[in-house]
């Protein structure tokens, strides 16, 4: 028999796998909706964009309305019209279908960061919140690691329409398991919130500390989205090593950003009182390993270990960082927050793979690490920021 912990962490990553692993199935199909609908390679990255941009955009529209009236029913409806409205892409008989149906999609996977933390703060006792922030966190990783293998394997057995009906699908055995197991997803909504404002937009907008964590999120996914986006090519291209070992240090980046996740979780379960110079710390230490293989000449295997190493830290240090946001927002207003500073992940991701791709056009590609470096150095500016308004602010009501 699991405990209540466990089923609480089960639905809501699984949930939460679902959301990234959607995120991320449809790439693997491009070429043959190419050949199916003949559209152009810019047309086809129309869905997968205006996925994201809707998750991204509506999250905090949706922590308002969860802050309100509680987390569960949405997640349930918005999880069964995002898995219905993949496995009806299926259907299409032309593109703008499929772009339609991607924006339906975005906008109920807009949903899971609000409600997600909102239910886990509610459900979770606060020794033991990191390691489910860090499964949480972990389940959406695996989520998009295994879309492209997976849908890519369905392709060949059943076909493009098969596959996305087949994973479509997925969704509603997860949203019946939820409904199933409401009674134990508690939330943070009760008599007294219903009657009282909390954050308003300007409010959430204006707020010092929120806008401080909103740019340390940015700016961390800033840098990640540049190592995914360029790592490989700045290494063979720059660092002259082999284009095999360049893509084995980014999956190593990769892995190690993954399981430190988990590491992350335990540690500020048991660390809670030094959480800030955590996060700082190993941040820190994850931009001086980048740096580091930005200046210096390296081999291969060095390059793949300090990665690994780099990915590791940063991984760990996004559960603290999400146990700081927790900590420093309204217990009323704990899905709005989370639905406005993790808009800031989607949102930095795009920022940095074009003006990156620029410098690699004109000769400054050595500088791609380099700046990946700086923006995790000003992160750490912003965090440290954050966390000193959220105690002075924490005093002015005491």
């Amino acid at each position: 028999m699991l405990t209540r912990d466990a089923r609480v962490n089960a639905l809501i990553g699984t949930g939460h796998f679902l959301s990234h692993f959607y995120q991320l199935c449809l790439p693997p199909i491009f070429l043959v909706w190419q050949r199916e609908f003949g559209v152009s390679f810019a047309d086809l990255g129309l869905a997968p964009v205006v996925m994201s941009i809707m998750a991204a955009a509506l999250q905090t529209p949706y922590g308002f309305l969860i802050d309100r009236y509680g987390a569960r029913t949405f997640l349930i409806v918005n999880t069964v019209v995002m898995s219905l409205a993949i496995a009806l892409m299926g259907f299409a008989t032309a593109y703008w279908q499929i772009v339609v149906l991607a924006t339906i999609s975005g906008a109920a996977n807009a949903v899971y960061h609000p409600a997600d933390y909102a239910i886990l703060t509610g459900s979770i006792a606060k020794e033991r919140l990191g390691r489910a922030f860090a499964i949480h966190t972990f389940t959406g990783n695996a989520g998009m690691a295994l879309a492209p293998p997976l849908v890519a394997v369905l392709l060949i057995l059943v076909g493009w329409r098969g596959a996305l009906m087949i994973v479509g699908l997925l969704g509603l055995p997860v949203a019946a398991a939820i409904l199933w197991q409401s009674r134990i997803l508690h939330d943070h909504v009760g008599g007294a919130k219903k009657t009282s404002g909390g954050l308003t937009v300007r409010g959430l907008l204006t707020d010092r500390t929120l806008v401080l964590f909103f740019l340390f999120y940015l700016l961390g996914s800033m840098a990640s989205g540049g190592i995914q986006a360029w790592l490989i090519t700045v290494l063979n291209q720059v660092k002259g090593i082999e284009l095999a070992l360049a893509s084995t240090a980014l999956t190593a980046y990769m892995v190690g950003a993954s399981s430190g996740v988990l590491i992350g979780g335990w540690t500020v379960d048991h660390f809670r009182t030094h959480v800030g110079v955590v996060v700082a710390g190993l941040t820190a230490f994850s931009a001086a390993l980048i740096l580091l293989i930005a200046l210096m000449p390296v081999v291969g295997a060095v390059a793949v270990a300090l990665m690994f190493v780099s990915g590791t830290a940063m991984g760990a240090s996004r559960t603290p960082r999400d146990i700081m946001l927790s900590e420093a927002a309204p217990p009323a207003d704990i899905a709005k927050v989370f639905g406005f500073v993790s808009a800031g992940l989607p949102l930095g991701a795009a920022l940095t793979p074009v003006p990156f791709g620029y410098l690699m056009d004109h000769g400054g590609g050595n500088w791609v690490l380099v700046a990946i470096a700086a923006i995790l150095a000003a992160s750490i500016l912003c965090v440290g920021s954050a966390r000193a308004s959220a105690k002075a602010a924490a005093a002015q009501t005491t």
